[in-house]
């Protein structure tokens, strides 16, 4: 993703509109900054559907303190088709959940890591999770993708979660499809 692509992606939320991503990363830091002893799981995820012209694609982004709260957001990508092969759709979900997890540069995870340090031997953590909309039960259609997707999540350097525990891609993305 060019520089370009880069300045052009937003994202909403229910009280804003149109937020770049330094506008997100300004509010996970903020959010994070008002609490810095807190258990903390920066969890990004995609899910799409496939509507009667086009797919909708949503890429969420959670940032939760565990049992305090959380702050959200999504980006909206609509494929003006309908992607009906569940690996191209699939794929297409762990490419998108890759391109935001790219936003956080080094020097960004660095500066949320640097947020809990001090605070770490009173219980502060910090963990960053690829939720896949994909799950490995035997009546799971999407079970035979499961290693590769996971695959690409744990290459990138953060931690895969497939359903049940994906909630941010199948639960919270997935609210935005409709």
């Amino acid at each position: 993703m060019n520089i370009e692509e880069k300045t052009s992606i937003t994202f909403r939320n229910l009280q804003e509109r149109n937020m770049s991503f330094d506008t997100v990363f300004t509010r996970i830091v903020s959010f994070m900054n008002r609490n810095p002893i807190g258990e903390y799981r920066l969890m990004i995820g995609t899910d799409s559907q496939v509507h009667a012209k086009h797919t909708t694609f949503i890429t969420g982004i959670v940032i939760q303190n565990k049992r305090k709260g959380a702050w959200a957001c999504i980006r909206k990508v609509i494929v003006p088709r309908k992607v009906l092969r569940l690996h191209e759709k699939i794929s297409y979900e762990t490419t998108l959940t890759e391109e935001v997890v790219s936003l956080f540069t080094e020097e960004k995870k660095n500066q949320l890591i640097d947020i809990v340090l001090p605070y770490i031997y009173q219980g502060s953590t910090f963990a960053i999770e690829g939720h896949i909309d994909i799950g490995s039960g035997a009546r799971n259609k999407t079970r035979e993708f499961v290693n590769e997707m996971v695959a690409r999540i744990e290459s990138i350097g953060i931690e895969p979660k497939i359903k049940p525990e994906s909630f941010v891609a199948s639960s919270y993305a997935n609210k935005y499809t409709k």
